[in-house]
């Protein structure tokens, strides 16, 4: 454990007294990444806003505190660096205000969601340090607008989170393909030297009852398949066999649009093509439009698709609160045909999203962040069993609007085959009129009653 004594440069002089384990040292060492991870009760957060608190007496910074999804203040590290100011006695030296925190130098604190607030995050300019809160959860889309904002001489980019599959983007980038422009730090609970006795039993509960639980969630290891995943053997299949790969466009057939509609949660929408047997996931986007249904048809209108039908939940046919218009009726006037997907429970929706899985075709670029709701999509565990109610969190925003894909590809499938035995129907209607002429014909040649066509020369006898 260190001890660290800096100075304000406001004028007065005040001594800092912060102690920090060993792994936190690469915190006050210049780097462009620094990649905290692993366990729960590693003091991660704790450490991390020390050292942006205690750094930002000595020098005049600019930091962001981000995180994937923040729909309010306190689903930011907002409350942490507050109690770390008062646990270090800077209550004088910075002003916490209800969202942002400033310094008497001039430093400031500010906490923003990444996902729904892209030009925001765009407009960011100067910032020195940027602290990314439970990083595992941003997707590559984020990473990409976050990154090239964080572009001052010198920037750092701080992540903090724990670990779930292997294959998070987050994960992969910043872990198993470190480079030398990153430093990276697992911590556990071993790290903290002021490990609650309280979490440690907690610990030791888990570790007796769930000892693979155990190992993700307090050592830091990444699971295969989360506990409950709803779609994972259908994802596993698709890797196997090559259908998360590159899947391309074709112009000759229209792209049809799955939406899940949100209102406090995100609207996520798949783009699909059916093509011969195959279902080809082109694309995928999710956000917040705070009810405006045009955020997402400029959306639509970005991509270079053909568009063929809008499935809408069987909701968009409702009003909102101080809206004229249904969200079906909004869109069918910005000139798209919809329908709306067969209103059946959760479940039935879930076995039809698996019984179209295996002609599925998944884009791996664009459907990214689609694709991990999916994998995400779990059910909730009550008492160690499994419920059969899924988890309504992030993934349940994708999952769910493809659950609507899968509803709608099964009643374009039920119509195809329905007409198909129609057209069969019409024919053998057709063949037995014909028939029927055929032998009224004979019978009047022959003046005989009867099939002559089956009786030969029956007009001879």
């Amino acid at each position: 454990m260190d001890t660290f004594y800096e100075q304000h440069t406001s004028g007065m002089t005040q001594q800092v007294d912060a102690e920090f384990p060993a792994p936190l040292q690469c915190l006050f060492e210049p780097k462009r990444y620094k990649i905290l991870w692993g366990g729960r009760g590693a003091g991660r957060s704790w450490g991390v806003s020390r050292a942006l608190l205690i750094n930002g007496t000595s020098r005049t910074l600019r930091v962001l505190c981000a995180r994937e999804l923040q729909n309010s203040i306190s689903e930011s590290v907002h409350k942490v660096l507050s109690d770390q100011i008062s646990a270090l006695g800077l209550d004088e030296f910075y002003e916490v205000q209800a969202r942002r925190i400033l310094g008497r130098n001039g430093t400031n604190f500010s906490f923003e969601g990444i996902k729904n607030n892209v030009n925001k995050i765009k407009s960011y300019e100067g910032i020195d340090i940027c602290w990314v809160e439970e990083a595992n959860k941003v997707s590559r889309n984020s990473w990409g607008v976050l990154i090239p904002t964080i572009r001052k001489e010198n920037s750092e980019i701080w992540l903090t989170f724990n670990p779930e599959l292997e294959t998070d983007y987050t994960y992969r980038r910043f872990v198993k393909e470190a480079d030398d422009s990153m430093t990276v730090v697992k911590m556990t609970w071993r790290d903290n030297p002021f490990f609650p006795e309280v979490l440690k039993e907690e610990m030791e509960r888990d570790k007796k009852l769930d000892y693979d639980h155990y190992l993700n969630i307090w050592e830091g290891h990444c699971v295969q398949v989360l506990e409950g995943a709803i779609y994972a053997r259908e994802l596993r299949k698709a890797a196997e066999e090559g259908r998360i790969c590159s899947v391309p466009y074709d112009r000759e057939y229209p792209v049809e649009t799955f939406w899940d509609i949100g209102r406090a949660d995100a609207t996520a929408i798949w783009f699909a093509q059916r093509v011969a047997m195959q279902y080809r996931i082109l694309d995928y986007f999710s956000g917040t439009g705070e009810g405006d249904v045009s955020v997402y048809l400029k959306e639509l209108q970005k991509k270079e698709y053909v568009y063929g039908t809008v499935w809408l939940p069987h909701d968009a046919r409702a009003k909102r609160l101080g809206t004229k218009r249904t969200i079906q009726e909004q869109i069918t006037q910005a000139g798209f045909k919809t329908r709306i997907v067969p209103n059946i429970s959760r479940t039935d929706g879930i076995n039809a999203a698996r019984m179209i899985f295996p002609n599925c075709w998944f884009d791996e670029a664009r459907c990214e962040e689609g694709i991990q709701s999916l994998r995400h999509y779990r059910y909730r565990v009550v008492e160690g069993q499994y419920s059969n109610e899924p988890v309504h969190d992030w993934a349940s925003d994708g999952a769910d609007s493809f659950r609507y894909l899968a509803l709608s590809l099964r009643e374009r499938s039920d119509n195809d085959r329905a007409v198909g035995v129609m057209e069969r129907l019409r024919g053998l209607v057709e063949a037995t009129r014909k028939e029927r002429e055929y032998d009224a014909q004979e019978v009047e040649f022959s003046g005989r009653p009867g099939r002559a066509r089956f009786g030969g020369a029956g007009w001879m006898r």
